[in-house]
């Protein structure tokens, strides 16, 4: 990595095939009343004409450099950003998504302010496909949570623009996982197991944006997307447990039944490995009755036999 600058805020933005949009959330951190800022643009191998506008903003704004990288996944394009960076803060916006204006001054100076911090996040804005805003913050971004840990086993409580983090924290956290559905949830547990407590900004700060195009995270049921999510879920367990989660919390309990439900999808998805896993990381914490008579059936019939037998008595159920 290189130098720190003192002061500095870093914003990491991978991108691919989002040349509009690239302009926009790039706009929103050149529009910010905190200086200095230096703006990473991560092109990951894009097809279109994304790389041609992201050298065009180069050349137009000294804060902006470009990375360009053949095609790897968003994680690995944060990884590259995350080499790159020489902010004291860093910032990550995902190329689709907007900072207000404010975000950065409130934040740096709550960081400055309670020095005991390592994070600092507040109110987003979610916008709906038909360009709605709801009316309340998204997630748990409305609610004030003193560490990441225990709350983060239960869900990722912010969207990926909401947080501001003070640098020396993602360089301990080391290198981003290449992997595309779940890194950042992943990354975060990594960052929570240190202790990290929290700043909370009661005001808007940033817009996370839903709509029909697609992103750089992979989603849903399909094999690499659960193949992904699998090893993001098991690391989050180590992550847990590296910080010493009670077994009993109710958290922990939470993840398990995550476990447990995701080691079933792989199954029924033909991921036996990933489906074992999975199931027997949840056993390592909670030997719930259902949990345990699971896994022996699995190692009788087979972890995708048994998957799918689980998914379509499910389905029968509903």
């Amino acid at each position: 990595m290189h130098s720190v600058e003192a002061g500095l805020v870093t914003t990491i933005i991978p991108v691919y095939n989002r040349p509009v949009m690239l302009r926009q959330a790039v706009a929103s951190v050149l529009a910010q009343t905190y200086r200095p800022i230096e703006i990473l643009i991560v092109d990951d191998g894009s097809t279109d004409e994304t790389a041609t506008v992201a050298d065009a903003l180069e050349s137009d704004h000294a804060e902006i450099r470009v990375i360009h990288q053949q095609n790897r996944g968003v994680g690995l394009a944060r990884e590259a950003g995350r080499l790159a960076a020489t902010g004291e803060f860093i910032q990550h916006l995902d190329s689709d998504d907007l900072l207000e204006p404010c975000k950065f001054e409130l934040q740096v100076k709550g960081l400055r302010a309670h020095p005991e911090c390592g994070v600092s996040y507040g109110w987003t804005r979610i916008r709906l496909p038909d360009g709605s805003l709801l009316a309340q913050p998204g997630r748990r971004t409305g609610e004030r949570i003193a560490t990441m840990f225990p709350a983060m086993l239960r869900e990722r409580f912010w969207h990926t623009p909401t947080p501001l983090y003070r640098a020396e924290l993602v360089r301990a956290a080391g290198p981003w996982l290449a992997i595309n559905a779940e890194e950042d949830w992943e990354f975060d547990a990594r960052i929570a197991s240190r202790g990290v407590r929290l700043h909370y900004c009661p005001e808007w700060l940033c817009e996370f944006r839903h709509h029909d195009a697609e992103r750089l995270s992979g989603r849903g049921l399909v094999p690499r997307a659960l193949r992904d999510r699998a090893e993001a879920h098991i690391r989050i367990l180590a992550h847990a447990r590296h910080a010493e989660i009670a077994c009993e919390a109710p958290e922990m309990r939470h993840y398990v039944r995550e476990l447990f439900l995701l080691g079933r999808q792989c199954g029924a998805a033909g991921l036996a490995d990933e489906s074992r896993r999975l199931i027997e990381a949840a056993r390592s914490v909670d030997d719930a009755t259902d949990i345990r008579v699971y896994s022996i059936a699995a190692g009788v019939i087979g972890w995708t036999v048994m998957g799918r037998l689980a998914d379509w008595l499910d389905r029968r159920r509903s």
